[in-house]
This record gives C-alpha cells, sequence and structure tokens, in this order.
C-alpha cells in the first residue's frame, strides 16, 4: 500500500563515502510518489562533481555542496536531512551552521557525533574497534607525500560485495563498481582543526536513528554505542537490511521515512 502523507516534506538526501547522489536512485520516486519534495546531490569530489577528494582538504569542504544548498533555503522552510553513513557527519555540520532550517534529522546507519568530545570520536572509536583484516580491500591513499596527508580511501570489490552489498542485487553492486569514487574520513582535520558540534546548534534539532540490522560495515553494536553515547529521541531499526537500505530494500526505508515525518516535521 502506497503510504501518504497530507503536508508535503522537503527530504534532503546526503549519501556516504564513495558514493553520490546516484545512490538514491530507488527512494527518491518513492519518497515522491507519496507526494514528498526530495533533493539529492553529489558532495565534493562525488559522483558527478568536477572536484577530485586530493583537491578536498576538510570535513567542511566536502560538505560544501550541502551547505550551500542550505544557504538558498527560505528562512521560513525546514527540512529533513537524512545522512547515510559518513553522511551523518556531512548533515551533522549542516544542523550545526542552519539549526533553524532543519526539523528532524534522521542518521540511517550513519556516524553520529555528539556536542561533548571533538568532531573524530565516533570515526577514531570506529578505526580502534573494527580489526584491521574486516578492511579487506578498501584502498588507503595518502593524498600526497606530507606525512600530515589526509588519507583517500576506496572499497574495494571484495569489501563491497561482503560488507557493504551483501543483501544486495548483482545489479547493484555493479552499478556501484562502476560509479564509487575515492573519499576520505577527514581524519587528520576532525582531530585537529574541525571545531565540536555545539548543543544550541547540533545539539538543538531532534534526531532520529534508523538501524540497519544486519549492516556488516557500521555493525549494529556500535551503531547501538553511538546512539547510548549521544541519545537520539527516537531509534527504528529496518530489519533484513545491510549497509546499503536504499537500495536493498527501499520500500521499507520509505515507510520508515514517511513515518518519522508524521511523527516529527
Amino acid at each position: 500500500m502506497l503510504h501518504t502523507t497530507n503536508k508535503q516534506t522537503h527530504f534532503v538526501l546526503v549519501h556516504g563515502a564513495c558514493h553520490g547522489a546516484w545512490c538514491w536512485f530507488k527512494l527518491k520516486p518513492l519518497l515522491e510518489a507519496a507526494g514528498q519534495r526530495v533533493s539529492a546531490f553529489d558532495l565534493a569530489a562525488s559522483g558527478i562533481n568536477t572536484k577530485v577528494i586530493q583537491e578536498v582538504a576538510t570535513l567542511s569542504d566536502y560538505t560544501k555542496p550541502l551547505l550551500e544548498f542550505m544557504a538558498t533555503i527560505p528562512p521560513d522552510e525546514k527540512v529533513v536531512l537524512v545522512g547515510h553513513s559518513l553522511g551523518g557527519m556531512n548533515i551533522a555540520l549542516a544542523m550545526e551552521k542552519f539549526p533553524e532550517k532543519v526539523s528532524v534529522a534522521v542518521f540511517v546507519a550513519a556516524f553520529m557525533p555528539d556536542s561533548d568530545h571533538k568532531p573524530s570520536y565516533v570515526l577514531d572509536h570506529y578505526n580502534e574497534v573494527t580489526p584491521a583484516e574486516s578492511w579487506l580491500d578498501i584502498e588507503l591513499m595518502p593524498y600526497n607525500a606530507e606525512t600530515e596527508s589526509e588519507i583517500s580511501l576506496l572499497f574495494g570489490p571484495k569489501f563491497l560485495s561482503s560488507n557493504l552489498y551483501q543483501l544486495c542485487s548483482d545489479e547493484d553492486r555493479e552499478l556501484a563498481k562502476a560509479l564509487m569514487r575515492p573519499s576520505s574520513l577527514f581524519s587528520k582535520d576532525l582531530k585537529t582543526n574541525a571545531e565540536i558540534f555545539t548543543k544550541r546548534g547540533f545539539g538543538s534539532i531532534r534526531r532520529v536513528y534508523v538501524v540497519c540490522d544486519e549492516d556488516n560495515t557500521i555493525k549494529k553494536g556500535f551503531q547501538q554505542w553511538m546512539i547510548d553515547n549521544n541519545p537520539v529521541d527516537e531509534v527504528k531499526e529496518l530489519k533484513h537490511v545491510d549497509h546499503m537500505p536504499m537500495l536493498c530494500d527501499p520500500k521499507q526505508l520509505s515507510v520508515c521515512l514517511l513515518n518519522i515525518v508524521d511523527q516529527y516535521a
């Protein structure tokens, strides 16, 4: 049954590392069919954005397309920010800078920072608890010869098949292999330069966390650790989905998002 809500909400969909706006291609029409407005675009050096990752020094630079978009939203309008995976860090930055323009922020199997620690805190913890061998064939490359260089990362086909897309179709996996681009976790920037997210900015907005139960990349236990570290207004759980719910079960994710806006937007 098609779920429709009486009011139109504006969803802003923010992709994760190595991905682009293309990863929402199944979800976007489902939300639009339910009468919603949907914006999905590429972050810097992602999708068809013309930059390369070596030109993107900070999380702020990487998030620029989202921040520029948020600046164009009229002052009397609010959007629903949806961040997937590393996209949680991008929406956190948008929440910090434009708190008055966000009705609710949804973290879908996403890294979710807090207002107490450095912005790198959850990513640092993730690296500490993730054994090196589980990175499989991810390519990690310094941007340049400097010792303090940021590191770019690109998911390899093994990691993609077993950890990111294990419940997705072969077609989805092939699409990803063709469209993936190198990204970065901006560890140096988030440890040394980036400012802590504030309670009056990022911390003032209602948040919902969407747990993906069979996620092999950001495992359910780690998603729960982030929720315990920075409690949210509500936790929803998607069943039988991997790290890419927008591809492996877009219907379930769209129903979940529509329920969230019924309640919070």
